[in-house]
This record gives structure tokens, C-alpha cells and sequence, in this order.
């Protein structure tokens, strides 16, 4: 019998949380959706290479801190959100509209989570082992991202 779905219960910074992997999503996603998402994110990575070599690596840096990958995946989410409830007879386009969405919000709050990382990052690599940086870096990661998927749900 192959795993459809794997859960498991973890306790971040004191608030227990429910992870599901869906491997049936990857059935879902077809070749040719793959290789949109391969496309749009090689062309976003390509344009932030050119506007560096323009304009230097500052300023391209910032374009490469631009998610690649989330425009294309965003369309991706809300079409099998809408399959899905299609195939139970209802209409899905505002159920597909809220999965983008909330992957939007979790998208833009994992971001200040990693700009969180990056400053940990810059200020103590100097004077710490990297390992160390590294590790307690991306804890501070999830806790940020994490707490602050939290609070936008009670707001």
C-alpha cells in the first residue's frame, strides 16, 4: 500500500503544529507544469543576472531575492484547488483563490523570517563558528516565520 499522505505533530516554540505531506500532489502536477515553473523561475534568475551586470551586484542582488518560482506556483495552486473541488461537483474558483492567497501570506512572512536569517547571519558569522550561525540562524528562521503565520491567523 504506498503512503498518500504522511502527518505528524511537532511542537514549535511552544505551539503544537500539524505538518501533512501530500504525495498525491505530486500525481497532480503535470510535466508541462513543472516546466513552467523551470521557465518562469530561469527567467526571473536570468533578468536579476542581467539588471547585476547593468547596475551591479547590490542592485541585482534584490531582484534575486524576488521568489522565482512563487508567480508560476501560485497560478499552479489555485488550478488544482479548483480540479479538486470540481471533481466533488462544486464550484472551486474562490477555494482556489484562497490557497493562493494564503500561500501568498506565507510566502511574504517566511520572507521576513529569512531576512531575520540574513541579518543574524551578516552580524554574527564574523565572530561565531559558521555551523553554529547557521543552525541557530535558521531556528530563528522558523520561530519568526512560524510565530508570525500565528499571529495572522488570530488577527
Amino acid at each position: 500500500m504506498a503512503v498518500r499522505c504522511v502527518r505528524f505533530v511537532v511542537l514549535v516554540a511552544g505551539v503544537r503544529m500539524q505538518i501533512a505531506v501530500d504525495l498525491s500532489a505530486l500525481k497532480r502536477t503535470t510535466w508541462r507544469e513543472y516546466g513552467v515553473r523551470f521557465v518562469v523561475g530561469g527567467s526571473i534568475t536570468a533578468i536579476a543576472g542581467l539588471i547585476a551586470k547593468e547596475f551591479g551586484a547590490s542592485v541585482g542582488g534584490l531582484f534575486l531575492a524576488f521568489p522565482a518560482i512563487f508567480p508560476a506556483s501560485a497560478t499552479l495552486i489555485e488550478k488544482h484547488e479548483k480540479e479538486k473541488k470540481e471533481e466533488h461537483g462544486l464550484e472551486g474558483i474562490d477555494r482556489g483563490k484562497e490557497a493562493a492567497s494564503a500561500d501568498a501570506a506565507g510566502s511574504a512572512l517566511g520572507s521576513i523570517g529569512l531576512l531575520i536569517f540574513a541579518i543574524s547571519v551578516w552580524r554574527l558569522m564574523p565572530k561565531h563558528k559558521p555551523w553554529l550561525v547557521l543552525a541557530g540562524a535558521t531556528l530563528l528562521w522558523l520561530v519568526v516565520s512560524v510565530l508570525l503565520w500565528r499571529l495572522r491567523k488570530r488577527l
